[in-house]
């Protein structure tokens, strides 16, 4: 093909919707049918079934792990999640930021501490062991920055421990209840990878230069932290708390949308049915039952309704940041921590994608159309001086 042809710009949607960007093995969101999976598992009924590792295992390595796999990696991984006493000392003063601002700072400084190398330079299974590194350090880091930031000393890990149930015991210092570990694991395993979301995607630009693992993750991290992407699930709840009370459902959903509002925890860029994370966590919820769950339930019904008169032709459902806030409370998750956990849990699809990435040494490289005043213009004179 001639060179012309090749560099030849292509129009594309604003933000690149529906644009077939590469090729991956990890998995897919099919939107049209309400339906995404890791590999060849659908996502939900691994989320029903399996545990966290198990599903990261297969995340890394394109197959579920046999029982000794399994408790093979569960101790490889466990092993990780102490932090190097240079991270652990610097992170009183990161956690003035929050704990979601202070993993950007902390991811940078334990690369740094644990020498990670650039992509370009490592071998596969070098890469692969820093990717555990970072995906088990996340939690740790998440958990005693909010800690730290409440006044609170951390909790270390604990190696006897399962990764939902260490996450929750590292936030409240407690042995958590298995239902809860249940439910937050579940919910974990549901946010792993999601498709080429604005994170994601971004993780992936990064990884095609061959940087380090850890500026991957670093640049996920600052993309996931928007409240477009990954900051919704506590607006869900505010807008739970705003609404107060049944009788007040319509009226406040009819104001906010003829101001032009958005009704956080609904509609999706990629689902034209219901979400089927938000199917899911509904269900987890309802094992807890109780006045919010059955308050969050009533919205939803009226705000689909609503949101088809007021919005005809389109097809507005609720998606995963709704229940996945609903649960996260339930399991007594405090709501600024609601973004940090999915970033614990969305850290291993990134890694995931970071390593599938840097099998390809094509860096990503669009273009933009110019569209500022036409050039070249006559260059001013310089003023004196």
């Amino acid at each position: 093909m001639p060179i012309a042809e090749v560099n030849a710009p292509i129009d594309a949607p604003r933000g690149l919707a529906g644009v077939i960007v590469t090729e991956t093995r990890l998995g897919d969101v099919r939107g049209a049918e309400g339906f995404y999976h890791y590999r060849q598992y659908s996502a939900v009924e691994l989320a029903a079934a399996r545990s966290f590792e198990d599903v990261w295992y297969l995340m890394f390595h394109g197959q579920l792990p046999s029982t000794a796999q399994l408790a093979t990696f569960r101790d490889e991984t466990a092993a990780l999640r102490a932090l190097p006493a240079a991270v652990r000392d610097a992170l009183p003063a990161l956690a003035r930021a929050g704990a979601l601002s202070g993993l950007r700072t902390a991811l940078s400084l334990l690369g740094a501490t644990a020498g990670f190398r650039p992509l370009y330079d490592i071998d596969a299974g070098r890469r692969r062991v820093d990717a555990l590194a970072a995906c088990a350090a996340v939690p740790t880091l998440i958990t005693a920055l909010h800690r730290l930031g409440q006044g609170l000393q951390p909790v270390e890990p604990r190696a006897d421990l399962g990764h939902a149930a260490n996450y929750l015991y590292m936030l409240t210092g407690e042995e958590p209840e298995p239902d809860r570990v249940r439910a937050i694991e579940a919910y974990l395993i549901s946010t792993i990878d999601h498709g080429f979301n604005a994170s994601t995607f971004t993780a992936r630009v990064i990884a095609s230069t061959g940087a380090d693992l850890v500026a991957c993750l670093v640049g996920a991290v600052g993309a996931l932290s928007g409240p477009l992407h990954g900051g919704a699930p506590s607006r869900a709840l505010d807008m739970l708390d705003a609404i107060g009370t049944p009788d007040r459902i319509d009226s406040w959903i009819r104001d906010s949308v003829l101001r032009g509002d958005r009704i956080m925890g609904f509609g999706h860029s990629v689902y034209r049915t219901e979400d089927p994370r938000s199917r899911m966590l509904r269900g987890v919820a309802e094992q807890f039952g109780g006045p919010l769950v059955d308050f969050a339930v009533q919205v939803e019904a009226r705000v689909e309704a609503l949101l088809a008169e007021l919005k005809p032709g389109r097809e507005l459902h609720t998606n995963v940041e709704l229940y996945a806030g609903v649960v996260m409370e339930l399991c007594g998750l405090p709501r600024e921590m609601f973004t940090p956990t999915f970033c614990a849990a969305r850290v291993v699809g990134w890694s995931a994608n970071i390593l599938e990435q840097a099998e390809d040494s094509k860096i990503i490289r669009p273009a933009a159309r110019y569209v500022g005043p036409p050039p070249p213009q006559p260059l001013p004179t310089a003023e004196p001086r």
